[in-house]
């Protein structure tokens, strides 16, 4: 966590609200983390457009882990079966990266340094107290929840012969379609509120994970101030320095802007190249102007 903490010392983040980021409802109800994304898109669509990427296993893991969820709680509250059929696609993914590891311990150890960053903001000056214990409350939760749902949370999902078929079908393409699994078809048909009932049940298994990882990204993002930065000839290196504790770039340029950055790097070292695009039947070319841009290292 870095000094500078916007979200700590009184600049608020369009759109939202302080510590409302983990509310804890069934599916049915809780639209809140995909509400809160589209509450900030919508804000900053028209101002900026944020690219980031990834300088750790955990947080790749944790940002395909929310994009993932994102899409699942979007789905989840449509009427729509093809939005139904959307929301179990969703869920059988993060299932399949939930099983590789140990993604529970990440987001533990995670939670465990959040704490402990915001625990040193607490003797600084100009922040606000209130919010700091809110967040530290919050965090708190969270992390009993994980904890609390032990090491075999995923075996409800695993043990879904429903769910099974689904997923051993849909690695064929076109294999959930009604001939091949005409018990599926029937369930889509079902009133939305049964549906919901049964989503809220599966969704229930992971969702403490997934919204400490919403949770964790959130604070990590909001950890540094974005930076003006001038690429030269659409290109711009950056050496990080040796101590530095760097996971998760972030790249903001205008939302009307006809570029797009390519990164690319490490925790040492990264590279940002800006690219002009066209359409899509021509590949996208680095830019030769000089681009204004702004730059967060989180």
């Amino acid at each position: 966590m870095r000094k500078n903490a916007a979200w700590l010392v009184g600049d608020r983040v369009p759109g939202l609200k302080s510590c409302q980021f983990a509310t804890r409802q069934p599916v049915a109800q809780n639209s809140h983390m995909a509400k809160l994304a589209g509450d900030i898109a919508a804000h900053t669509a028209a101002a900026a457009a944020h690219y980031e990427q990834p300088l750790s296993e955990r947080m790749r893991t944790f940002l395909r882990l929310e994009f993932l969820y994102q899409q699942m709680l979007y789905n989840a509250e449509k009427d729509a079966d093809w939005a139904t059929r959307a929301t179990i696609s969703s869920l059988l993914e993060i299932l399949a990266i939930l099983s590789r590891g140990d993604v529970r311990s990440e987001a533990l150890k995670e939670l465990d340094h959040q704490l402990g960053a915001l625990e040193r903001f607490q003797s600084q000056p100009d922040v606000d107290n209130a919010r700091l214990a809110a967040l530290v409350r919050n965090l708190v939760a969270s992390r009993e929840e994980v904890g609390r749902i032990g090491s075999g949370f995923l075996q409800p999902i695993k043990d879904s012969e429903f769910l099974n078929a689904i997923k051993h079908r849909s690695a064929i393409p076109g294999g959930t379609c009604e001939f091949d699994l005409p018990e599926y078809s029937h369930w889509l048909r079902q009133p939305i509120a049964r549906r919901q009932q049964d989503l809220a049940l599966w969704i229930g298994s992971i969702r403490p994970i997934c919204d400490a990882v919403s949770e964790s990204l959130w604070l990590i993002r909001e950890s540094a101030r974005p930076a003006d930065q001038m690429a030269i000839n659409g290109m711009y290196q950056h050496n990080m320095q040796k101590d530095g504790n760097c996971r998760l770039l972030r790249v903001s340029l205008a939302g009307d802007s006809p570029l797009f950055p390519e990164i690319s790097g490490s925790q040492h070292r990264f590279t940002i190249r800006f690219l002009e695009w066209s359409t899509i039947d021509s590949r996208a070319v680095q830019t030769g102007h000089d681009v204004r841009f702004q730059l967060s290292i989180c």
